[in-house]
């Protein structure tokens, strides 16, 4: 759908920062453990010696660290327009659907995300928007680091207002991924919107 090179979704990187040493969530536990206080504190961040395993729900052997429920556009009066992103097949689906945007709106996205099996430092959200085949947008916004947690996780973005005027109005195609400090891709996927004069 988006064509888009390896460069548009490369996340910045800042001079001399380098990331630290790869730790499982079992070790982060363990680390200081005699300190209660800071025991206590790694607890709050979901730091249990025994954190680690699948959230439930998910499907059995899912190995993956970072499952990206869903993506939502949320406006001030409406109903969320929710997008799912669990599975493939609700990747799939998105293939042929187009959220549809009203122009001039003030909108902003949120992400609802689990974290499983693994600490994950520094995860990013990124995303290119074309219209035509020309860049009109690029997004990159810091999400955080996590631990494991049966509880699911929920990231809004600032607001943006949407293009607006008959030049801005029609099809435009988004690609969008989720990385973190060990360029690790979590997750990679394209979609679509349309701005249109209202809401359908």
């Amino acid at each position: 759908m988006a064509d888009t090179s390896a460069d548009d979704l490369a996340p910045t990187t800042t001079a001399g920062y380098k990331v630290g040493v790869k730790k499982t969530a079992a070790e982060l536990a363990q680390l200081d453990a005699e300190d209660e206080s800071l025991r206590k504190w790694k607890e709050s961040l979901g730091l249990k010696a025994t954190a680690g395993g699948p959230v439930q729900g998910a499907p059995p052997g899912d190995t993956r660290n970072v499952i990206v429920e869903s993506l939502a556009l949320e406006v001030a009066g409406r109903p969320d327009v929710v997008v799912r992103l669990a599975t493939r097949d609700d990747i799939a689906k998105l293939q042929s659907q187009a959220m549809t945007i009203k122009e001039g709106v003030e909108y902003r996205l949120k992400i609802r995300f689990w974290i499983q099996n693994d600490v994950v430092s520094g995860l990013k959200y990124l995303h290119v928007v074309k219209r035509k085949g020309i860049k009109v947008d690029k997004m990159e916004e810091m999400v955080g680091s996590y631990g494991p947690s049966p509880e699911a996780y929920e990231k809004k973005f600032l607001s943006e207002d949407a293009p607006s005027g008959l030049m801005a109005r029609g099809h435009y195609t988004v690609k969008s991924k989720f990385i973190d400090d060990d360029n690790v891709t979590h997750l990679e996927w394209d979609w679509s919107f349309d701005i249109k004069k209202d809401w359908d």
